[in-house]
């Protein structure tokens, strides 16, 4: 294995240690358990295990795409389909878990009280990413939204929606609690879309 491998091996356990434990509750050694690795090997790539926190971090911005957004909109063509075909993806995982799964970068954010400068501004950017992927799906769908329309304030209420959704969920073990606000939201933005519609024939 050679020196890139060894190093994603790493984080990919510790993101799925995080996930599961959490991050205060995850020690160097059960990262080293898992993966199989030599605490030298980890140590080279990462001091300490608030490195491997930034790593997992910086791993989750940079794969939004390939990890989230792709496998959730693949054949899915229209932008505000794709809204909810990413967070009928949560609900999957909400279901097949029964109601434990948890929004990684929301779980984080609860857990972590006073993160360092670097991994706060590393959870707002995976934040901020994935609000514009929403923000870009109403841009998209510009011509159906009324003009003045804040699209970026409609992505960023999206994400607030999914987790509060996903948090109650878990809370409740109810996945009721996520499909009655995800039905609000598609309601609202409907109506939105709807507004729009009769806008245009006045």
């Amino acid at each position: 294995m050679n020196a890139a491998d060894t190093r994603h091996r790493i984080l990919m356990t510790a993101m799925e240690l995080f996930w599961e434990k959490g991050y205060l509750s995850t020690s160097v050694s059960d990262i080293l358990s898992r993966s199989q690795v030599h605490s030298g090997s980890l140590y080279h790539f990462f001091p300490g295990k608030q490195d491997v926190l930034v790593g997992v971090l910086e791993l989750y911005r940079d794969g939004i795409d390939e990890m989230l957004l792709a496998p959730s909109w693949q054949g899915v063509d229209d932008p505000i389909d794709r809204i909810f075909a990413l967070l009928a993806g949560y609900r999957t995982h909400l279901v097949v878990t029964d109601c434990t799964y948890g929004c990684p970068i929301g779980s984080l954010a609860l857990e972590i009280h006073e993160p360092d400068p670097q991994v706060r501004e590393l959870m707002a950017a995976n934040f901020s990413n994935w609000s514009s992927a929403i923000a870009g799906c109403f841009d998209a769908a510009v011509e159906r939204l009324s003009d003045g329309t804040d699209r970026k304030a409609l992505g960023e209420f999206v994400l607030t929606v999914m987790e509060g959704a996903v948090m109650q969920a878990r809370t409740y073990r109810d996945i009721g609690y996520f499909d009655r606000n995800i039905a609000v939201l598609r309601d609202y933005i409907t109506s939105l879309l709807n507004g729009a519609k009769s806008d245009s024939f006045a």
